[in-house]
């Protein structure tokens, strides 16, 4: 049988492996069995940031450059987050310290790692940056509404415009001066953010207590009667 050769490049070796790795989880978990042929080649696809194996067969049939593109990753906003695992001598549930910054910012997210609100501290706002950060795609350029359109979905009250200007001034986004063209800088977190991000990630994090009800109406002497009648 006669095969097409297919060129395959990613520019992130590492990010390529997470993708695969929690494609196969993914699929173990729902279905208890290894992929398929076609669907490893659809998930080897996927995790080079195309839709499916036609996305890519389709780009490497016009003899152009494979460009690759980050495919939404709905199910998993950590997508394009750095890898935050701890050393292999400690067990991997365990999380790393946080300082008393990284503790307060922490305090700023939902369980969905969503930014409830704007923190009053620079120093908190620093660490918040890094979080919506990772929400980028470093393989892709970015209009200025792709921009907003991903701080609206990461943020809760209605602010994308201080985001967006503040991961500019914090150089964690990069813009051209007619704000045309946005990209993810390539920056290294600090310890303080990566604790900070770790925390976020790790499914041992506490879910906030749920408000206590209200308590029940008690009405007033007259009003009780009445209804008792």
């Amino acid at each position: 049988m006669t095969r097409t050769a297919l060129p395959f490049a990613v520019p992130d070796l590492s990010a390529l492996a997470r993708a695969l790795t929690r494609s196969l989880e993914e699929l173990h978990a729902q279905h208890q069995r290894p992929p398929g042929h076609v669907e490893m080649l659809n998930l080897l696809a996927r995790a080079a940031g195309f839709r499916n194996l036609q996305a890519l067969q389709a780009c490497a049939s016009h003899a152009a450059p494979v460009v690759v593109v980050a495919a939404e990753r709905v199910d998993d906003p950590w997508f394009d987050a750095p890898a935050v695992d701890a050393p292999a001598s400690e067990p991997t549930s365990d999380i790393a310290p946080l300082s008393t910054h990284a503790k307060k910012a922490l305090e700023h997210f939902d369980a969905a790692g969503r930014l409830e609100r704007w923190p009053l501290k620079l120093s908190v706002q620093r660490l918040a940056m890094w979080v919506l950060w990772t929400r980028f795609d470093a393989r892709r350029v970015y209009t200025e509404h792709e921009v907003n359109q991903v701080l609206k979905a990461w943020h809760l009250y209605g602010d994308h415009v201080t985001l967006r200007r503040e991961l500019v001034n914090h150089k964690l986004l990069t813009r051209k001066s007619d704000c045309s063209e946005y990209r993810k800088l390539l920056v290294e977190p600090d310890e303080e953010a990566r604790a900070l991000l770790q925390a976020l990630r790790s499914p041992a994090r506490q879910v906030r207590p749920v408000r206590s009800k209200r308590p029940p109406r008690v009405l007033p002497p007259v009003a009780a009667a009445g209804a008792a009648q």
